[in-house]
């Protein structure tokens, strides 16, 4: 008898082995953490099928598709399936509502491999509200702190060294600015969400019920926030970030020059170099309607002769004109608003050490 599996939290908590028979378009468009993709039907064999049965009905969409994948096609992907069962015992399969396609996997996994293995019940729609319910809990039950200060204080650096840190921009893959881009580019937005309910799940399983994040917009980068939690954003508690400037060019400097362009050239090789000055020069550019004309040509100026003097000798030191320069003439102005306008909300402000002092000891109260 085949058995299907219903415990969401369990999957999730336990980084349970999965594999993912949807096609690979559908894969592509949102998956869970760490889930391989093993598909039923490549996406044109999907798409007959999906005109088939539109035009003449269920029994001959099946049909088509048994035509469609048998034979060699079929061992293959059979072998393929039974390969993932046999070295990860403890896994499960899905579809997208957990229907006929996981069904006829797990059916000829036993049928022609020998292996009964469980398949998830709901599939892939159950497991996706599951965590966008974990998500939607945890805003309502739980108590949120705001991590916010002026660009480069380190708020990142906060949040990592604390238990109850959710770093929303870890998940987006995304430093959160106009700069903020990453060489190895961003998750689609459902496995954004889905990585960030994963987190709070496990650090509510640990007894976590208070959660510091950092005060973001809507958007980070391209991917954008559970709306719940984006409002309930709009009032919760505040914590502010201070620094000197000089540790916040250092800082920037470290980050979105030295690590950036070291991870340009991993992901890049030789065209590293060239494609990370192309993203920086355009990041620029992004804001330049903000900056104004004059503004944005200076800067560009600085950053175009750091770019040049880096290239010829691999020193960083010129970028410090255009990151004090944006931090004094830009973003601190910008942040300073920010501040004032939630004022009210400010519950304490420090340092590095004293914030983390104070978001650890709040979260002992």
């Amino acid at each position: 008898m085949l058995i299907d599996f219903t415990d969401y939290r369990d999957i999730f908590l336990n980084d349970r082995p999965m594999m993912d028979v949807r096609a690979p378009v559908e894969f592509t468009k949102g998956s869970f953490p760490g889930v391989i993709n093993l598909p039923l039907m490549t996406d044109n064999e999907r798409q007959r099928v999906g005109t088939c049965y539109k035009q003449h009905g269920q029994q001959a969409a099946i049909v088509l598709g048994h035509q469609l994948v048998r034979g060699e096609i079929k061992s293959a992907r059979i072998q393929a399936w039974a390969d993932f069962a046999r070295a990860n015992p403890d896994g499960y399969l899905y579809c997208f509502r957990g229907g006929l396609r996981s069904q006829i996997v797990q059916q000829w996994l036993k049928d022609e491999a020998g292996i009964d293995y469980l398949r998830v019940s709901g599939g892939y729609k159950a497991m996706r509200t599951f965590l966008l319910e974990t998500v939607d809990q945890a805003v309502e039950q739980c108590d949120f702190v705001l991590l916010g200060g002026m660009t480069g204080t380190g708020k990142t650096d906060v949040l990592t060294r604390l238990s109850n840190g959710l770093d929303l921009e870890g998940y987006a893959n995304h430093r959160g600015s106009s700069f903020g881009k990453r060489a190895t580019g961003q998750p689609t937005n459902i496995d954004f969400e889905n990585r960030l309910a994963v987190d709070v799940l496990k650090k509510r399983a640990r007894g976590i019920e208070q959660f510091v994040l950092e005060d973001e917009s809507r958007m980070v980068g391209s991917c954008a926030l559970p709306l719940p939690l984006y409002q309930g954003m709009q009032r919760f508690p505040m914590v502010w970030l201070e620094d000197s400037l000089q540790d916040r060019v250092e800082r920037i400097l470290r980050d979105y020059v030295v690590n950036l362009c070291a991870e340009f050239i991993a992901v890049h090789g030789d065209e590293g170099f060239a494609q990370f000055s192309e993203r920086l020069l355009a990041s620029l550019n992004n804001i330049s309607k903000r900056l104004g004309g004059e503004r944005h040509q200076r800067m560009f100026d600085l950053m175009e002769a750091a770019l040049a003097e880096q290239a010829r000798s691999g020193a960083v030191d010129l970028h410090r004109g255009w990151i004090e320069g944006l931090l004094n003439e830009y973003y601190d102005p910008m942040y300073a608003f920010q501040r004032e306008k939630k004022g009210d909300r400010i519950e304490f402000v420090g340092e590095e050490a004293a914030v983390l002092e104070y978001l650890r000891e709040r979260s002992n109260r």
